[in-house]
């Protein structure tokens, strides 16, 4: 943790629950109490039918590779090998997650869409651990 030097996600009131279930190494999504919808990124309401009665729930941070970049150049203030995969992973529960690969070769020959993901999670602080993903049983 102590040689991270990427910028860190300040937790929000709306969103403390998603990084304290990071950290405890669960993905935490919420769920509309109105119409079932399942939200991400975390909110106060619901995005299809306005409810404000939103529920936390433990997802199974499994999901496949939906769209991904390889970038090959370093960027300012992100300070990582290049090439690394800049992804979204459509979760098996509805919802589509930025993210980054990880235990993976970061080529296209490795990288196939739909391909099976499951969540794991890099401590950054005391306090976040950020959700990455890698290919299902690597």
């Amino acid at each position: 943790m102590a040689d991270y030097r990427k910028p860190i996600p300040q937790p929000t009131p709306e969103t403390q629950p998603f990084w304290d279930g990071t950290k405890a190494g669960e993905l935490r999504l919420q769920r509309c109490d109105a119409c079932s919808n399942v939200i991400f990124p975390p909110r106060p309401f619901c995005p299809r039918c306005a409810s404000r009665s939103v529920s936390w729930f433990k997802a199974t941070g499994k999901g496949k590779l939906w769209s991904y970049v390889i970038n090959h150049r370093p960027a300012p203030g992100f300070e990582q090998e290049a090439p690394y995969a800049i992804a979204v992973v459509k979760l098996d529960e509805g919802p589509h997650m930025m993210t980054n690969i990880v235990d993976c070769p970061q080529t296209p020959e490795a990288l196939q869409l739909d391909m099976a993901m499951e969540v794991v999670f890099q401590p950054v602080s005391e306090t976040i651990s950020l959700p990455k993903f890698r290919p299902a049983g690597a």
